[in-house]
This record gives structure tokens, C-alpha cells and sequence, in this order.
């Protein structure tokens, strides 16, 4: 039996994962110094009918970096018996031009490895994981998605 070889985080891929999810978040929030809410409904159909939404909403804005919290309503029901619900929180630094998830689910502060097996039942590269998960989220939205309300333009400070 040979021994498992420990996970090694890839930074370069890590790093263009992020590089690219900043650029569609930028298509997608167009008006991001300006703009608060912005909510997509996703145009295929689920099971029952309704149409999945997507709601992005900047709930902290700095110069260089700002907070998008996101949020994905399936129509469906989950285990518990309430709807389906995604949670990100995504970091933006406007300098670097790159897009980091510092929340998914409730869950913050990913360890860029993990050992495995651990008490949290992390994968070993769980932060890898959220951060591709949200550029297919995003990918939904920008392929699928249609714009539901008028923005929601923020006030000067």
C-alpha cells in the first residue's frame, strides 16, 4: 500500500481562479461603486416551474477592496424542508484586480490545506474548491442570467 501524498496548493492556478472571477463579477455588477443590488433570475427552468435567482449585494465598500455577499435561491426543497440556498461571501481587491470567496455557507477563514480526514470533513483543498464553485456560479449567471429589478443605487458618503 503505498502512502498518500500530502496536497499541495497550486497558488498560480489559485490566483488565476480568483484573477478571472473578479472579471465576471465586473461584468456582472457593471456599476459596482455605485450600484448596492443586483438580482439575476436564471432563465432555464427548475422542476416545478420557478426560476432560480441570483442576488448580488456590495455590503462593504472601501477603495481597494470591496465585500459582494451572494446569494442563490433554488426552487427546490432541501433536506430540511426550506428552499435551497447558496451563501458567498466574496472579498474584491480593486488593486489587484482578484476575487476571493471569505465565506461559503456560514463557514469563513479556509485554511489553504487541510489534512484529512479533520473534524470539519474539509477536502483537502476545500478553499480551492469554493473559489471554482463560485466561478460556475458566476458562469450561470453570465450565461443564463436576465436582470430582474432596476438597480439600487447607492448614496454618496
Amino acid at each position: 500500500m503505498s502512502a498518500r501524498r500530502p496536497y499541495n496548493i497550486d497558488l498560480g492556478a489559485h490566483l488565476a481562479v480568483c484573477d478571472s472571477n473578479y472579471l465576471r463579477i465586473v461584468r456582472l455588477l457593471p456599476e459596482l461603486q455605485g450600484e448596492d443590488l443586483r438580482t439575476f433570475h436564471v432563465v432555464f427552468l427548475a422542476a416545478n416551474g420557478s426560476l432560480p435567482a441570483a442576488t448580488f449585494e456590495v455590503i462593504d465598500r472601501n477603495r481597494y477592496t470591496s465585500v459582494v455577499a451572494l446569494s442563490q435561491h433554488a426552487p427546490g426543497r432541501g433536506f430540511t424542508g426550506g428552499r435551497l440556498e447558496t451563501r458567498i461571501k466574496v472579498r474584491l481587491y480593486h488593486d489587484a484586480r482578484c476575487a476571493e470567496v471569505i465565506e461559503f455557507q456560514g463557514e469563513r477563514r479556509f485554511k489553504a490545506v487541510y489534512a484529512y480526514p479533520n473534524d470539519k470533513m474539509c477536502h483537502p483543498d476545500e478553499k480551492a474548491q469554493v473559489n471554482r464553485f463560485l466561478t460556475d456560479l458566476l458562469n450561470v449567471c453570465l450565461t443564463h442570467g436576465v436582470v430582474r429589478e432596476e438597480p439600487v443605487v447607492a448614496l454618496g458618503s
